[in-house]
């Protein structure tokens, strides 16, 4: 994770003022900076926390067109980034720390300065939610993994577990079950949350298996996962369970904190935008998972980036 150190100076230097600031450095940021770059706009990307977002902790992406032979997600971040940089875009490696979108130009404070921007694309993304439980951070990439969609090839004839009981554990788990031996289900409650439907289907399904009443307590591998401490919340009974991944589907948290109270947002916290990615103030765009609970991908955040940059191009020559 980048750290940033703040400066104490800030608010005593003069504003930045640019045409296109883009909040974020994941898929969808650095392809808004793509289009807006290409359209003499000069962007500026502050990179965030999180430089490249959740693509870049992401060993192996081999779901994204035009790499038959998979890429690495650092690397393809990279390669994002060279592209939007040779048109002109300028990624900083900076944090906004508060946002003023009452009037335009909208102002940015991050801990380096101050900016004053025509136009706002919010790339911030949406961060898993963990389970904070010893040997998940060690061995994520390592048989720990937040998306199904992206990693259940990799788990091809092996035992994984699911922890979650929610639609997305229900989706997901369903998936993994094209690739893997069998999909334990464990779930802290005794009911599940997931709708009616997609709970059937996954009860039906024959690989999948459901463990109620119980909760993740460790993670464990030397290399990679192959045990997880299970403990039953009723009787306090604790076994270790063998398995070759743990796929978390707990929810995820939109990273949309700065803009409360600015900017309209569904009952998740998720940014509202329609088609063109316009938000409830104009000027101010949103694009990847920062307004999409349901897809979250590489290719469908890099989609919406430059959706969100060809109309701020678009905004900008209807509003000099």
């Amino acid at each position: 994770m980048l750290e940033v150190k703040r400066n104490a100076n800030n608010s005593a230097s003069p504003p930045e003022h640019v045409k296109n600031l883009i909040l974020g450095s994941g898929p969808a940021g650095l392809s808004a900076a793509l289009y807006t770059a290409r359209a003499q706009l000069e962007p500026v990307v502050l990179a965030g926390q999180e430089y490249g977002g959740q693509v870049s902790q992401t060993h192996i992406v081999e779901n994204y067109p035009g790499f038959p032979e998979a890429v690495g997600g650092p690397e393809l971040t990279e390669l994002f980034r060279k592209q939007a940089e040779r048109f002109g875009a300028r990624v900083v490696f900076d944090t906004a720390t508060q946002v003023d979108l009452s009037q335009r130009p909208f102002r940015v404070t991050t801990y380096e300065k101050v900016y004053l921007a025509d136009t706002l694309i919010i790339a911030t993304g949406a961060t898993p939610r963990h389970l904070d439980v010893p040997g998940e951070v060690e061995l994520t990439g390592r048989g720990v993994s937040y998306c199904g969609t992206c990693d259940g090839f990799f788990f091809k004839d092996k035992d994984v577990i699911v922890v979650g009981g929610g639609d997305s554990a229900m989706e997901e788990g369903s998936f993994l079950t094209r690739f893997a031996n069998n999909v334990t289900v464990i779930h802290r409650r005794e009911e599940f949350r997931a709708g009616e439907l997609l709970l059937q289907r996954a009860q039906e399904n024959p690989k999948m298996k459901f463990i109620t009443n119980t909760v993740v307590n460790r993670i464990e591998g030397p290399e990679a996962v192959n045990t997880v401490e299970l403990e039953d919340i009723v009787s306090g009974e604790k076994k270790n369970f063998k398995t070759d991944g743990v796929f978390i589907f707990i929810g995820h948290t939109p990273n949309t904190q700065l803009f409360v109270g600015q900017l309209e947002m569904d009952a998740g916290g998720y940014l509202i935008a329609n088609q063109y990615m316009e938000t409830s103030v104009p000027g101010v765009f949103a694009a990847g998972e920062v307004a999409d609970p349901h897809f979250r991908q590489v290719i469908t955040s890099a989609g919406m980036g430059a959706a969100a940059g060809i109309q701020a191009t678009r905004f900008l020559e209807e509003n000099p």
